[in-house]
C-alpha cells in the first residue's frame, strides 16, 4: 500500500521528498538480504527519497535494485530522488570528478539528484587553502 509522500518545491524547481530512506545506521556495508526488503517496503510505503553515500558501502546494492525496478517498468528514474555523498577523504577538488563518476557507477545511473559533501559532525571544516584554518 503507497502512500503519498509530501514535497516541497526547491528554488530550481525541483520536487524534493519529504521523507526518505537513511541507509547508514543498519545497512551500513549490509548485504543485499538485509537492505533490499528495506528498499521494497520503503518503495511500497511510497518513499521515493533514498539517501546513501559512498562511504557506506551500499550504493551497488541500491543501485542495481532500482535498475531491476527501472528496467521491468515498476518505476521510472524520475519517480526517485537519489541522494549520495562525497566522503571526506575526497574533499580535494582533484579526485571529485572521479568520486561521483564512481557514485553514478554504482547507483547505475546517469544523474544524482543530490550530492552532498559528507561532513562529519566534529571535524574542523576542510579548505582549499588552509590559510582559512585558525
Amino acid at each position: 500500500m503507497s502512500t503519498k509522500i509530501p514535497k516541497i518545491k526547491l528554488s530550481n524547481g525541483v520536487e524534493f521528498p519529504l521523507f526518505g530512506l537513511g541507509t547508514w545506521e543498519t545497512f551500513h556495508n549490509a548485504d543485499a538480504t538485509k537492505l533490499i526488503p528495506a528498499l521494497e517496503a520503503a518503495l511500497d510505503a511510497g518513499y521515493r527519497h533514498f539517501d546513501t553515500a559512498q562511504a557506506y558501502g551500499n550504493e551497488q546494492i541500491i543501485g542495481e535494485f532500482f535498475d531491476e525496478k527501472i528496467k521491468s517498468g515498476k518505476i521510472k528514474r524520475s519517480d526517485i530522488f537519489l541522494t549520495t555523498k562525497l566522503a571526506p577523504l575526497f574533499h580535494h577538488p582533484d579526485g571529485t570528478e572521479q568520486v561521483i563518476q564512481k557514485s553514478l557507477e554504482n547507483l547505475k545511473t546517469d544523474y544524482i539528484d543530490l550530492f552532498l559533501i559528507h561532513m562529519p559532525f566534529g571535524f574542523e571544516p576542510i579548505f582549499a587553502d588552509n590559510s582559512s584554518v585558525r
